[in-house]
């Protein structure tokens, strides 16, 4: 009897859990699982509309295209770039910040307002700045100095960086903020009274145990770099200096141009890589945290 009440209870509790979990299962196939799917069929046909299967034949074009090797090199870079000194400069933050300093709190809410500033007015603060017409020109010009066209040059790199830094490095010191208070004062006090000075102590204690915030933060910041076509893309617009041309040029591009076959094979294969990426990264991380235990 007892036995008969308790798959009773158990059936219940499945009812009810798949009704709480209804919504969420149908919202998640309705606007990622289907259209997952959806992409992967377009990206292996020959054209949108009564296509016929062409196998791996639009990722073997995309991968053959200038373009697009263009792209994937200059994301490339600025993920090795952007996202080293974005990690350093919001860790250095972090650690600033969380000691007694005056108006701490003040500085510590003026680094995360361009998370909260929209794009078009970030857009065109640095429009301002770095237009041939801008405003550093000008300064430039009263100095006797002949203007650049900044996002036409060498430059322009830097400045998307540059960018990408001031943006994204609030939201990054806290994340470093959260996970230095979490660290025990103790582990700190043992390594003082074992002789341990401050370049030991921050390379054995705090980096050590931060390892799992930087693995997020590094996670964040690699997302954050496929964001940048936003604001490359308001500043310099479709075709912006070869230097700064991303991937996400590059399917904007084939979207305009309503090549959806090569523009979905160009997305699974930005998803792929950045998957990977993360795959790698994550074992990484578990692999030194069972070391470190």
């Amino acid at each position: 009897m007892l036995l008969l009440r308790l798959r009773r209870l158990r059936r219940s509790d499945g009812a009810a859990a798949a009704v709480f979990l209804a919504p969420s299962v149908i919202g998640f196939s309705v606007f990622f699982l289907i259209p997952f799917a959806a992409g992967m069929y377009y990206s292996l046909v020959d054209s949108p509309v009564n296509g016929h299967f062409a196998g791996l034949a639009n990722y073997r074009e995309v991968l053959a295209s200038s373009s697009f090797r263009r792209a994937a090199r200059n994301t490339g870079w600025f993920v090795a770039v952007g996202v080293p000194v974005l990690m350093t400069f919001s860790l250095v933050l972090a650690i600033v910040l969380n000691r007694r300093l005056p108006l701490r709190r003040w500085l510590r809410t003026a680094y995360v307002m361009p998370l909260v500033i929209p794009v078009a007015s970030v857009v065109m603060v640095w429009q301002v700045l770095f237009d041939r017409q801008g405003w550093i020109n000008a300064l430039m010009h009263a100095a006797a100095a002949a203007p650049v066209d900044w996002m036409q040059s060498g430059w322009a790199r830097l400045i998307i960086v540059a960018a990408y830094v001031w943006k994204n490095a609030g939201y990054m010191m806290i994340l470093y903020l959260a996970g230095l208070q979490s660290i025990p004062q103790e582990y700190y006090e043992a390594a003082s009274i074992d002789g341990a000075g401050t370049v030991r102590k921050f390379r054995s204690v705090t980096l050590v145990y931060l390892t799992p915030t930087t693995v997020f933060v590094l996670m964040m910041s690699l997302m954050n770099v496929f964001k940048l076509f936003r604001e490359t893309y308001l500043i310099a617009g479709d075709y912006p200096q070869s230097d700064i041309y991303q991937l996400q040029h590059y399917m904007n591009n084939q979207f305009q141009a309503l090549d959806y076959q090569n523009l979905i094979a160009a997305a699974y294969v930005m998803a792929a890589a950045v998957a990977l990426l993360a795959a790698l990264l994550l074992r990484a991380e578990r692999k030194f945290r069972d070391a470190v235990e």
